[in-house]
């Protein structure tokens, strides 16, 4: 840092002192020294000596700040580094602009992979409680038993209980059914949370074949349910040309289960050579019902008849043919 010059000089004490004219300045104005520092006359400007001493006081770089870098630092040529430097600022910066740009359709695939993530989630732990002992069958039964006792089924179906009700297998359901004759269909229902029910559907019995092993108790489809040696009470005894298993039986089949019921249980007998001509046996009267072919409208005549004629007083309704009725 530049000093401010010195004072001019006190004159001597022996001489006079003459003010000697100072020439005016435009730019500063002028100080007299005071006369307790040792003069009395005026002396030379002192702000431009000030100015120029906070000049050098700013542009002295010991103050602790740094120099402006001046055009020739500025005009140095660029290293490898400043290359780098400029590419990694770009790519940033594009970086910056494209996630801008995508944001919309960012947060859009965020929220479908949230719905999707949340879908998978609900789908795997239903799956995982439905196979889970929680859900493993502790009841089972069983619905439309008639004639079979629910108990004795359901204790054949005991093998499920513990079973998950997703891993219930429906074949060894049927093969533990298929112990019953009289089960002709079956259905499967799971009711959560440990609940099996089986719906049965019984075959229908329509009389009993007469045999060497006694009598043999006989559905539409000609399947054997009981054989006993004594004729089962309330179906009628078949006599049928060709054994079950012919075109015969299974036109007595359709024909008994054909009849309403309070007919049904008046018949007695039935016989049939071909299937065009089954006969019943109601009362110790002979009907003639022909064939299988209109047994409804056939069903309505025969009532009819029995009422004008009773079974006491016939012998043979003729009702192959409903609107010619013979009556004998």
């Amino acid at each position: 840092m530049r000093r401010p010059s010195p004072l001019p000089s006190t004159p001597s004490a022996g001489r006079p002192s003459t003010p000697s004219p100072v020439a005016p300045d435009d730019d500063a104005s002028t100080e007299a020294v005071p006369s307790d520092l040792g003069g009395s006359g005026p002396i030379a400007p002192l702000l431009p000596l000030i100015a120029e001493e906070r000049q050098a006081e700013e542009s002295d770089p010991l103050d602790g700040e740094d120099p402006e870098p001046d055009d020739a630092a500025s005009d140095r040529p660029l290293g490898v580094r400043d290359v780098w430097a400029a590419a990694r600022a770009r790519r940033r910066a594009l970086r910056r602009e494209i996630r801008r740009f995508t944001a919309r359709q960012r947060r859009r695939r965020n929220a479908w992979l949230a719905a999707v993530g949340a879908v998978l989630v609900v789908a795997v732990g239903a799956v995982a409680l439905a196979y889970s002992p929680v859900f493993a069958v502790s009841t089972i039964t069983v619905v439309g038993a008639e004639k079979l006792d629910p108990a004795v089924v359901e204790n054949a179906l005991s093998g499920q209980l513990g079973t998950p009700l997703a891993l219930v297998d429906s074949s060894d359901v049927k093969a533990a059914l298929v112990t019953f004759p009289l089960v002709e269909t079956y259905t499967i229902e799971a009711r959560p949370p440990q609940e099996l029910v089986v719906r049965i559907v019984e075959r229908t019995p329509i009389g009993s074949l007469s045999s060497k092993a006694g009598h043999t108790l006989v559905d539409a489809a000609g399947v054997a349910l009981a054989t006993t040696k004594d004729a089962p009470e309330g179906y009628p005894a078949l006599t049928v040309t060709g054994g079950a298993g012919s075109r015969a039986f299974a036109a007595v089949g359709a024909v008994y289960r054909a009849l309403p019921e309070d007919l049904r249980t008046q018949v007695s007998a039935v016989s049939a050579t071909t299937p065009n001509d089954v006969t019943l046996t109601i009362e110790g009267a002979d009907v003639l019902w022909g064939g299988a072919e209109d047994s409804a409208e056939k069903a309505v005549v025969l009532r009819a008849a029995m009422a004008a004629s009773p079974p006491s007083k016939v012998d043979l309704y003729d009702i192959s043919s409903p609107d010619a009725v013979v009556i004998r």
